[in-house]
C-alpha cells in the first residue's frame, strides 16, 4: 500500500486539470493508496474496481454518510431482501414496454423542444442549451410535474451535485445541500400524497401504486428515490452527451460513421462510458478485511473506486488511451446490462437501474442533434474537461455553419 505523499493526490489542482496521466501512474505504481484527507483507500485498476462492485463482501454502507444527508435513505443503501424488493418496485418503469410506450414520447418531446430553441443560434453552447437541461426536463415530465418547475429542478440538481462532489467538505456547500433537501421534501411530499389519492399516468403515480408481496414504498422512500433520480439520472446523461459529442468531434471519421449509421450511437455511448465516464469515482465499504492489488483493506474502511482510471487500464483494454467506437473489447450489446464490460454503471446488485433510460435518452437526443446539425465542428477548439467526482467539459461551443 502507498502513502499519499508518495502518490498522486486526487484533490490537487494538477489532478483536476487532467487526471489521466496520474491514473496511469496510480495503476502501474500505486494501485492501493491511503488518502488521509478523504479517510479513504483509493483503487484504480479494473480488476480491483470490478471486485469492489461485484464481491458481496463490499457494501454500500458508505452512502449512510455520503448520500443520506442530502437525499434521505435511498435504494443504494439497502441490501438483501429489502434491496431486492425496492429495486423490483422501481425497475419496471425503466425498461421494456413501460419505457418504450410511456416514456419514449416524453424523451422525444423534450429533445425536440430544446433543439427547436437552438435553431438560428450559431455558434451555440451545447452544454447550456441542451445537455444540462435535457435529462432534468425529461425526469420532471416523467414524474408528471409542471413544466414551469423545470428551472427549479435544475437549481436543486445543481445544489445536490455540488454537495455530492464536495470532497473537501466545504461547510457552505453542505449547508446549501441541506436546504435543498428540505425544500425538495416540502415540495414533493404533498404531491406524493395527492397522487396516492388521485393517481395519474406518470412515474410518480406508478411509484405510489407499486406493490410487491403487500409492500409499498413510503412517502419518504419515494421522495428519496426521486431526489436520487434527479442527480443520478441527470448528471450522468448530461455529462455523457457532452463528452460523447466532444469525443466524436475530435474524431470526425467516427462522427461521420455515426451520422451515416445511427445504430452506432450505442457504441459511441459505450465507448464514452469507458474512455471519459460521467462519474469518475464511486465509494464502497467492505464488511471484512479484503485483499486488493497492493495490500489489504481493513473491514469498515471507505474504498474510493476510480472508474475513470479503470476504464483506461491496459490490463483490460487494448490501446485504452484511444477513443474507438469500433473496438472489439467492449461489447455494445452488453454495455447497458449487468453483464457490461465497462464499469460506469457499476456492476452486481447495485447496477444502475436507469441504464436503459440513459441509453434511450442518448440515442434520441444525440440522433436529433445530428439531424439538426448537418455540419458541426468546434467553434474554438476542443474544450477542456472539468471535475474530479464527475467530469466533462463545462462548455461545448460548436459552429453549425456549412463549410
Amino acid at each position: 500500500m502507498t502513502a499519499l505523499q508518495d502518490a498522486p493526490d486526487i484533490l490537487s489542482a494538477e489532478f483536476a486539470r487532467n487526471p489521466y496521466p496520474y491514473y496511469r501512474i496510480m495503476r502501474d505504481q500505486h494501485p492501493l493508496i491511503w488518502h488521509e484527507g478523504m479517510q479513504s483507500y483509493i483503487v484504480s485498476r479494473y480488476d480491483d474496481v470490478e471486485k469492489a462492485f461485484r464481491d458481496p463482501v463490499f457494501t454500500s454502507k458508505n452512502y449512510d454518510w455520503q448520500l443520506e444527508p442530502v437525499h434521505g435513505r435511498t435504494i443504494l443503501q439497502m441490501d438483501g431482501r429489502e434491496h431486492a424488493t425496492h429495486r423490483a418496485l422501481v425497475s419496471a418503469a425503466f425498461r421494456g414496454n413501460e419505457l418504450e410506450t410511456k416514456f419514449r414520447p416524453v424523451i422525444e418531446r423534450n429533445s425536440r423542444e430544446l433543439i427547436e430553441r437552438l435553431r438560428g443560434r450559431n455558434p451555440v453552447d451545447l452544454v447550456e442549451a441542451f445537455a444540462t437541461r435535457f435529462p432534468i426536463n425529461v425526469i420532471v415530465d416523467m414524474l408528471g410535474l409542471p413544466k414551469s418547475d423545470h428551472d427549479r429542478f435544475h437549481r436543486w440538481y445543481t445544489s445536490i451535485m455540488a454537495f455530492l462532489s464536495n470532497l473537501t467538505q466545504d461547510p457552505d456547500v453542505m449547508a446549501e445541500g441541506a436546504r435543498t433537501r428540505d425544500e425538495f421534501a416540502a415540495y414533493l411530499i404533498p404531491i406524493i400524497r395527492q397522487r396516492r389519492a388521485d393517481p395519474g399516468d406518470d412515474l410518480l403515480s406508478t411509484l405510489c401504486a407499486a406493490e410487491i408481496d403487500g409492500e409499498r414504498m413510503t412517502d419518504e422512500e419515494i421522495k428519496a428515490f426521486c431526489s436520487l433520480l434527479l442527480t443520478a439520472g441527470g448528471e450522468t446523461t448530461d455529462k455523457a452527451i457532452t463528452s460523447m459529442m466532444k469525443n466524436l468531434l475530435e474524431h470526425p471519421e467516427q462522427l461521420d460513421a455515426v451520422r451515416a449509421d445511427r445504430t452506432l450511437i450505442g457504441a459511441a455511448f459505450a465507448e464514452t462510458l469507458r474512455f471519459s465516464p460521467p462519474v469518475h469515482m464511486i465509494m464502497r465499504q467492505p464488511d471484512e478485511d479484503v485483499e486488493l492489488s497492493g495490500g489489504v483493506v481493513p473491514a469498515g474502511s471507505t474504498v474510493t473506486c476510480l472508474i475513470g482510471a479503470a476504464g483506461r487500464d491496459d490490463r483490460h483494454y487494448a490501446n485504452p488511451e484511444n477513443f474507438d467506437i469500433f473496438r472489439d473489447d467492449l461489447t455494445t450489446t452488453k454495455a447497458f446490462s449487468a453483464a457490461a464490460d465497462h464499469l460506469a454503471f457499476c456492476l452486481g446488485r447495485h447496477f444502475c437501474v436507469g441504464a436503459m433510460l440513459a441509453k434511450t435518452e442518448i440515442e434520441i437526443g444525440v440522433g436529433m442533434l445530428l439531424d439538426a446539425m448537418p455540419t458541426v465542428r468546434f467553434s474554438d477548439g476542443a474544450p477542456p474537461e472539468a471535475g474530479v467526482f464527475t467530469r466533462a467539459p463545462t462548455e461545448l461551443w460548436v459552429d453549425c455553419t456549412p463549410a
